[in-house]
């Protein structure tokens, strides 16, 4: 829905540098405010809020009833004065809460600024910016208001922005003036002289629309989105841009985004305000009562008595006289709701605010940030969320990628081993990889697998030719204002990672132009001419780019998602592709975000033939699209595989440990975010939101309302089938109440998830299909929704508040999440690497996401358990207190007589009970916060409301109505007709009222002491010695001195001390305690034996555990199965490569000569390249001969376990000094030591390590004579060696002392050079040996590649292992052998226990 601008006007009008006819139009300056008061309006604004509590407003009107004399029981101060206060607190407290915002809004508004006027540059204030100025904003400033770009420093004036305040994303984003308003530079004549018209859209929320026309001398230009600079965007890459302010202020898209402040109410004030309602209901009720009890009594006794009592002058008949007592008893029962009740409740939440400001745990020290509670009215509603609703970007995760690891040629790199080839985890102490061979090295890069660093150094071309295709392959923006810093400006971070690995390890990308990529390969420059850039797509799923090298060869590289590239590899790639897949799982399976790296080799006939079809496409007018897609395709195929690249997108510490700790305590986690669908999934995945073990995934992707509407209802129907049939109770209810909007909950036969798009939204949140969503996505663990606006997510969460009865909680970090924390229940926001916005608009603001679970589960949980067991108390207490009158009534002729003393009504709830329920309410603790956290499911009650609500009211109403009953009849049982040790009479008024308000004051001090579960020296100081203080203040206001000098005011002289000496005053307490006690330890006793409740098990669990020493905490592990893999591509939609190429991103070549580097990297062309160094295939031609191995050196092949840490990857052999055998997984299969140092057995031959070869075939020339081929011929000699060989084994194992290994069938011989297959009788094992072969080529032209790891023999293997099903394969490594040089091997031994 669009906002509306000024007066509701449906188009824009505005004039360049003419403020006096844009003033016409009434436009608001460029002042933002978020406070909600002013010196004008605080007063009656913040009274009418305060009398919006029917409390407040109740206690109003009780004023003016005791204004009136005739029916006036009490004096008027006595609610004054505590209504003053509770009005005075409040006051002040919402003044403190509003000047902080005012003081944040001054900041932003007091901001500099430069504006052209008059031919010069003035600097002014933010706020003083009106529509039509012009404004000059630098590098690294953020943008003052909406703002039409009309020039820039760089070329074609583009500008790059970054909108992280926005839309969260920190891609670098790019835009562009018109050509008409760019010629004007930065002229200030010329600027100022700009007279142009526009007429544009009002404003509205919509972050990525504009359309609008400019007109300048006499002709009209398009404008639209890239053309405008939106306020809280950053200036990146661009020294200098002009603007001309379209939007100011409110009218701004990021003010129209923010939604309105709405003061929050709990929960609990809603129910408060029923309740007193309610109370004024059964007070009116019981005021009815007794006025006709005053009206029948004065009737047929008062009547005759008026000799004695009277009547006033203005009482002509007992109706009438009924009527003022009617009134005269609401005064004096006004105290079923007191005043004191609202004082307390803002002590109580600005108690546990402050706890929350205080706890140290909740500090994030890197930042020197302590959590904030920003309000303190919404402390309770912490411990009843049941939906949270999360953005992704800096709130889920840090916003940081990270090289993580890589799998280059079949070689997987990225993990950390110990001296003893056992894996390890990288911490904080691991040693980092030394980058100071390379000086452009990014020293904030960091790295712990050194055989990467080593491959490298030792010129591995396959290692070279991987990070020579990241530094090329890419839309980087590099910056170097300072030789040697170099900064890199990336359209998205994971990008931007890649090219600073490919930086750090020795292959820099330094700077571009729009036909040559410069590159410093391990220290030597090189410049590749840019031939094609094939730029990434959301459909693509993958970017190309071609080169020419110094070498004269073309060539073309890719990066994309694996789903995409594996289609397009050659067919003699696909052992390659099966090991890449396979670290690809375990990437995976770590939530990493992945990449596969490919590149081809071009002949220049075919690629000038390809250029031509590329240059029509590219001109073409009608789909040109698809036809650029069509010549894409031509080139990107075929394609030889590099390796994968799987970088982290960070998560914030303790997330899928928090996530996992919320949906115990029953909470489920909604993702709403403006990122693509593959990377909240993925994240939702590490995170713990969505889970392998879910029942079923739902993927809502329709573009029109039936598709939406019919993939809503399939998911409905699977998690619950019952639900779409009419006789569903759930449908019943809607059908019979459709006003009443509230669906109950409804339990899905399992565990789902819900991952829905922008696009298909917007359809369900239009009419019928709002319900529709609501049902499907409430049902489901959690909700995935992503491609949002601003406005949508807080649409999301209002119709989760609409429909569902329940508290809702958002948090986020962005100003993209401002919206949606201002419309839950309760807003959080997290300072992190998107601004300010979000914490400033925020109720409760901390650093890190997983104190939320400390928020919730302790704060949370403890505010609304104290405040359920304060309200519970003080309604019964004043019940108590109250009803007394009522009783008494029936024995004082209905005449508005009060029990009590005045000066006890006064004090009863402002002094003797106030400070024992504070205590409870400040620190009682059911379990500490250990068990909190441990036990999450405690936090259940408090979703349902449980602990206080309507039936708890009724509760408190019977057992204070009981209580009264209690206190007023045994005290007068027994005083009545009784007298002192001397024979005077006791039952007098002033003895009974003493009586029974003491008796009053002990049981309700034994009951709080019944309430408390965490007794400290303050709750003890609180609740016996406001008991011992009432006794101080008894005798002090009962004494002869004050009773004397105010007889008026104090009546009962020698009350206190002679009646407390009376043994029937102290029989009264103790039967009153007694009896009023007694039944409340009955019913705690049997609640949990006979109505026991899922938190009463869980607190018996507690008790147990106290008793044993405390077990530590287990952390959650991440699960993932490797069959899902992630497939990433890239964060951002569309590429930079239009621009790349067409020459915009260039300087004047005055300025391109006067960057730092460029024209001593220009004069460094290389001519050729080093030996090995980034190069890709060799030509076919001479090379030298073959080298044979020492001794004959051969490789055995044993049959090994699947290996007991990843299956498919390289694993650690047990090499020399490290462990002879593995775990065995599935039984019977273990890993053989091999190697120099390995124990031969008897007849083995002397067997180490050849250098592994096997031949590649280039694209098209793969024939049925390969060694591939031939190979295969072997399966069934191999499948006759594995039986023979299980049956010899046998044998040797039960006693033969030598193994001759006759009667075994040997593989075939392949080749005579390049495999060989040694039969040696006194060998027992399978002997399949490969010799070192370096690069040559063959008869077929293939290319055969040194120490490649993927070769000939082993996938025979590996495809026999997956055929035959019940046997497992595994190849390992020596990693020693590796940093030593030494060739690596195989081995694939059979287990005597498999026989």
């Amino acid at each position: 829905m669009e906002a509306a601008g000024v007066d509701g006007e449906q188009e824009r009008y505005l004039q360049a540098n003419n403020r006096e006819f844009n003033t016409r139009f009434g436009y608001p300056n460029n002042t933002i405010k978020t406070s909600r008061y002013n010196v004008f309006n605080f007063l009656p604004l913040n009274l009418f809020e305060q009398f919006q509590r029917l409390a407040n407003a109740y206690f109003l009107i009780l004023l003016f009833l005791q204004l009136i004399p005739q029916i006036s029981s009490l004096a008027w101060y006595t609610t004054v004065i505590p209504l003053m206060v509770v009005l005075s607190i409040t006051a002040v407290k919402d003044a403190i809460d509003d000047m902080k915002r005012h003081q944040n809004d001054n900041h932003v508004n007091n901001r500099s600024v430069m504006v052209v006027m008059n031919g010069r540059i003035k600097e002014d204030k933010w706020m003083n910016i009106q529509v039509g100025d012009i404004i000059k904003l630098r590098n690294n400033q953020p943008v003052t208001a909406d703002i039409l770009l009309l020039s820039s420093s760089e070329p074609y004036s583009l500008t790059y922005i970054e909108t992280a305040e926005l839309d969260g994303e920190t891609n670098l984003k790019v835009k562009q003036a018109i050509p008409v308003t760019s010629d004007l530079e930065d002229n200030l004549e010329l600027l100022s002289a700009f007279d142009g018209k526009v007429t544009c859209e009002s404003p509205n929320n919509k972050l990525d629309k504009f359309t609008g026309i400019l007109t300048y001398k006499g002709k009209d230009f398009t404008l639209d989105h890239d053309k405008l600079l939106l306020r809280g965007c950053i200036i990146r890459n661009t020294d200098w841009c002009y603007g001309l302010v379209i939007y100011t202020g409110p009218d701004t898209k990021l003010m129209q985004n923010c939604g309105k402040s709405t003061f929050k109410r709990t929960h609990m004030d809603h129910l408060l305000n029923v309740l007193v309602v309610w109370i004024f209901l059964f007070l009116g009720s019981m005021c009815f009562i007794l006025a006709i009890g005053h009206g029948i009594w004065e009737n047929k006794k008062g009547y005759y008595f008026q000799n004695y009592l009277p009547w006033e002058e203005y009482v002509p008949s007992s109706a009438v006289s009924a009527i003022l007592v009617f009134w005269s008893y609401f005064i004096i029962l006004n105290t079923m709701v007191p005043i004191s009740l609202y004082v307390s409740v803002e002590i109580i939440r600005l108690g546990n605010s402050c706890y929350i400001n205080w706890d140290r745990k909740m500090f994030y020290a890197p930042k020197n940030s302590p959590a904030q509670a920003r309000t303190t009215t919404l402390n309770e509603e912490l411990g009843q969320v049941k939906y949270v609703f999360s953005d992704k970007t800096g709130t889920l995760t840090q916003n940081i990628m990270v090289f993580n690891k890589c799998s280059i040629n079949g070689m997987f790199y990225g993990h950390v081993y110990d001296k003893k080839g056992m894996k390890v985890e990288v911490s904080e102490e691991t040693e980092k990889v030394d980058f100071s061979y390379n000086k452009l090295a990014d020293p904030k890069f960091s790295f712990y697998d050194k055989t990467l660093v080593e491959a490298v150094k030792k010129g591995d071309r396959w290692v070279h030719l991987f990070f020579l295709s990241l530094s090329l392959c890419h839309t980087v923006m590099s910056e170097e204002k300072v030789e040697g810093k170099l900064v890199y400006q990336a359209q998205s971070p994971d990008e931007g990672a890649l090219v600073t690995a490919a930086r750090n390890f020795g292959f820099v990308f330094r700077y571009r132009t729009s036909e040559t990529i410069a590159v410093v390969e391990m220290g030597e420059t090189k410049v590749y001419q840019l031939l094609a850039i094939l730029d990434f797509s959301n459909v693509r799923k993958r970017m190309s780019i071609v080169v020419r090298t110094p070498e004269d060869r073309v060539m073309l590289f890719c990066k994309g998602a694996d789903t995409i590239l594996c289609q397009l590899l050659h067919p003699s790639c696909r052992f390659l592709r099966d090991v890449t897949m396979e670290h690809l799982d375990d990437f995976a399976v770590e939530g990493l975000r992945t990449l596969m790296v490919a590149y081809r080799e071009l002949d220049n006939s075919f690629f000038q033939a390809w250029s031509k079809k590329h240059s029509e496409a590219c001109l073409s007018l009608e789909n040109r699209e698809h036809k650029m897609s069509n010549v894409y395709e031509e080139i990107e195929k075929d394609l030889m595989l590099l390796g994968a690249t799987a970088i982290e997108d960070k998560l914030q510490d303790g997330v899928p440990e928090t996530v996992a700790t919320l949906n115990k305590a029953q909470i489920k986690m909604w993702v709403l975010t403006g990122d693509k669908q593959e990377t909240a999934v993925n994240i939702a995945y590490a995170c713990n939101i969505f889970e392998e073990e879910m029942d079923g995934m739902f993927i809502v992707e329709g573009k029109n309302n039936e598709t939406v509407l019919q993939e809503l209802r399939s998911a409905r129907d699977k998690m619950k089938p019952e639900s779409l049939l009419e006789s569903d109770p759930v449908n019943i209810y809607l059908t019979s109440k459709p006003q009443l909007l509230r669906i109950p909950e409804e339990v899905p036969n399992g565990n789902y998830g819900l991952i829905i798009n922008g696009c298909s939204l917007a359809y369900a949140l239009e009419g019928n299909l709002e319900l529709e969503l609501v049902r499907t996505a409430c049902m489901c663990k959690g909700v995935i929704c992503c491609r949002m606006t601003p406005l949508q997510k807080a649409q999301v969460v209002e119709m989760v508040k609409r429909y569902k009865k329940v508290v809702t909680l958002a948090i986020g970090d962005g100003a993209n999440d401002v919206s949606m924390i201002k419309a839950a229940h309760i807003g959080v926001g997290i300072s992190g690497q998107e601004g300010m916005q979000a914490m400033l608009n925020s109720d409760y603001a901390f650093s890190q996401f997983h104190y939320l679970q400390r928020l919730l589960l302790v704060h949370g949980r403890w505010s609304y358990n104290r405040m359920c067991k304060f309200l519970s108390y003080f309604f019964y207490k004043n019940f108590a207190f109250t009803l007394v009158h009522f009783w008494y009534a029936f024995f004082s002729g209905f005449s508005a007589q009060t029990v009590y003393d005045t000066w006890f009504i006064t004090f009863y709830n402002l002094v003797y009970t106030s400070l024992p329920v504070l205590g409870l309410s400040l620190f009682d603790q059911d379990v500490n916060e250990t068990w909190s956290l441990r036990f999450p499911e405690l936090y259940e009650p408090g979703q349902h409301n449980l602990y206080f609500n309507k039936k708890e009211f009724v509760k408190c109403l019977v057992h204070g109505i009981y209580s009264s009953f209690v206190l007023f009849f045994i005290p007068m049982g027994t005083i009545y007709n009784s007298v002192r040790s001397d024979g005077k009479e006791i039952s007098d008024y002033q003895s009974f009222s003493l009586i029974v308000q003491t008796s009053l004051l002990w049981v309700v001090t034994m009951q709080i002491a019944l309430e408390t579960t965490y007794w400290t020296m303050i709750n003890h100081i609180f609740t016996w010695g406001s008991l011992g203080f009432y006794f101080c203040i008894l005798f002090f206001l009962y004494s002869d001195g004050l009773c004397l000098m105010f007889p008026n005011v104090f009546q009962f002289l020698g009350v206190a001390r002679n009646t407390l000496n009376l043994p029937q005053m102290w029989l009264s307490i103790v039967l009153s305690v007694v009896l009023c006690i007694l039944p409340v330890i009955g019913y705690q006793f049997l609640k949990p034996l006979f109505w026991p409740v899922n938190v009463d098990k869980i607190m018996d669990r507690i008790h147990l555990c106290t008793k044993l020493p405390l077990p530590p905490p287990t952390r959650t592990k991440l699960k993932y199965a490797s069959c899902r893999r992630s497939a990433y591509a890239f964060s951002h939609k569309q590429g930079f490569g239009a621009l790349i190429t067409s020459g915009k991103i260039l300087r004047s070549r005055a300025h391109a000569q006067g960057h730092l580097g460029s024209r001593r990297l220009e004069t460094r062309l290389a001519a050729h390249r080093p030996e090995g160094a980034g190069r890709g295939p060799q030509k076919a031609g001479p090379q030298r001969k073959p080298r044979r191995s020492p001794r004959g050196k051969a490789l055995r092949v044993t049959r090994c376990t699947h290996h007991s840490e990843k299956r498919g990857r390289w694993a650690k052999h047990g090499g020399p000094e490290g462990p002879n055998q593995r775990a065995v997984r599935r039984g019977g299969m273990r890993a053989t030591q091999i190697g120099p140092s390995a124990p031969r057995l008897q007849g083995e031959p002397d067997i180490t390590n050849p250098k592994i070869s096997f031949l590649a075939p280039q694209p098209g020339q793969m024939d049925s004579a390969s060694p591939l081929a031939q190979l295969d011929a072997t399966r069934q000699a191999l499948d006759q060696n594995l039986m023979q060989q299980q049956r010899h084994r046998s044998t040797s194992s039960s006693g033969s002392s030598k193994d001759t290994g006759a009667g075994i069938a040997q593989p075939p011989c392949i080749s005579n050079d390049a495999i060989s297959c040694p039969r040696e009788d006194s060998d027992r094992k399978t002997v399949i040996s490969a010799i070192d072969a370096p690069h040559r080529a063959t008869d077929q032209g293939q290319v055969v590649r040194e120490e490649q790891l993927n070769t000939a023999v082993f996938p025979v293997f590996l495809q026999e292992a997956k055929k035959r099903g019940k046997e497992f394969y595994d190849w390992q490594k020596d990693a020693d052998d590796q940093r030593q040089g030494k060739p690596f091997f195989w081995s694939l031994e059979h287990s005597p226990a498999q026989s």
